[in-house]
């Protein structure tokens, strides 16, 4: 596929990190946002991971300049870029009317043989691809953060997504390095209704003054051996994504046990919201 131009809707942190992943897959671009700051502020994170990426580059040789993998990418607020697009990625924030707007405008600028890929933590495909003309080329990519750190993503299968679909996907994902599971179509799919919980009830356990947020991380790491701890994953996600996630599965499955702590809407209201405000459940 490196012949192909891929449209990313959304420059914010998943969108920013796809595109630059795609782009030093020598894969073409077209970033696009509604708001001109978010693009400018992608171009700076885009530029800035670039640098940092090549001082881990098991092979220097092979490592591009910034201007030759920012050459790739077409930073832009026009939805008719994706005229030439051969595969679109959705990755408007995780609200139901940002989301809403945003795929008539695919259908209309998008050519109508062009698969759609909904990289959303939360919402059903299905659903998403209701409102499309095109719900048999719609799929779910449940990309993790960092995206370029991460080989693995989890492929959801909506109700009308079609077999070529899914083929066009796993093609798509091999292009720049990546594998996908694929699961089937339900709210949180596996990763987010297990995730949201875990991060939701750690939350919950430093509201209740069981632990503080450095003992709740240490015996995810120390005892489970896992790399991250829930809170940090939290901040690293973005406390406010955690919230619209888990506001989401509760809506979805009407069941309390995903009821969003006091302490996380506190913590968003005061603009709290880990790594990308400088502070979460750490400073950064």
């Amino acid at each position: 596929m490196s012949e192909v131009k891929i449209g990313v809707i959304g420059a914010g942190v998943m969108g920013s990190g796809l595109a630059q992943n795609l782009a030093q897959s020598k894969l073409q671009v077209v970033l696009i946002d509604t708001h001109e700051e978010a693009l400018q502020n992608a171009e700076e994170i885009i530029r800035k991971n670039v640098r940092f990426s090549a001082f881990f580059a098991p092979d220097k040789s092979k490592v591009e300049d910034v201007e030759t993998v920012l050459s790739r990418i077409l930073f832009t607020t026009d939805f008719s870029q994706l005229a030439e697009s051969s595969f679109v990625v959705e990755n408007a924030s995780e609200k139901w009317d940002v989301k809403q707007s945003v795929y008539p405008l695919i259908d209309t600028y998008a050519p109508k043989e062009t698969c759609v890929a909904a990289n959303t933590s939360c919402f059903s495909i299905t659903r998403l691809a209701s409102l499309t003309k095109r719900p048999d080329k719609i799929i779910g990519m449940h990309f993790m953060n960092p995206v370029p750190m991460k080989d693995t993503v989890e492929v959801i299968k909506g109700h009308h997504t079609s077999d070529e679909t899914i083929a066009t996907g796993m093609d798509f994902l091999a292009s720049f390095g990546k594998g996908g599971i694929l699961v089937n179509d339900m709210p949180g799919f596996v990763s987010n209704r297990v995730l949201m919980l875990t991060i939701n009830e750690a939350i919950y356990t430093v509201q209740d003054g069981v632990a503080t947020p450095e003992q709740v991380d240490s015996i995810f790491k120390k005892c489970f051996g896992h790399k991250m701890g829930p809170l940090e994953t939290g901040d690293l996600i973005g406390l406010d994504t955690i919230l619209y996630s888990i506001e989401v599965l509760h809506e979805s499955y009407n069941d309390s046990k995903y009821r969003p702590s006091p302490l996380l809407k506190k913590m968003v209201d005061a603009g709290l919201l880990g790594r990308k405000s400088g502070e979460g459940f750490y400073k950064y």
